[in-house]
């Protein structure tokens, strides 16, 4: 698996609208893009600021979808909601555990 974390400052008011927009971004998933998960955190510290993490299939998935046109202008839509640029930190899975 590939994916990115990003850490991001969400403009103050605009957190449901954060959490709105990854809800649409879910209804809209196209299974061809190859993302398998994605999460986020709100952060203890830190007023507004979060941790939104994306996981594809493999590292092909991951850059075919980062170049897309949509995701350009899904990107842009969600800019308008954070204060700066978003922190990226892209890389390869290395160890998974799950714990039920």
């Amino acid at each position: 698996m590939y994916g990115t974390v990003a850490r991001v400052r969400v403009l103050p008011g605009k957190e449901q609208a954060l959490m709105d927009f990854g809800e649409q971004l879910a209804r809209d998933y196209d299974p061809a893009s190859g993302q398998v998960a994605d999460y986020v955190f709100k952060l203890d510290q830190g007023k507004n600021e979060y941790i939104i993490v994306a996981l594809f299939n493999d590292r092909e998935s991951y850059h075919r979808n980062a170049q897309a046109p949509e995701t350009d202008r899904q990107y842009q839509m969600m800019r308008e909601l954070l204060a700066a640029d978003p922190e990226w930190n892209d890389g390869e899975v290395v160890q998974e555990n799950h714990y039920t």
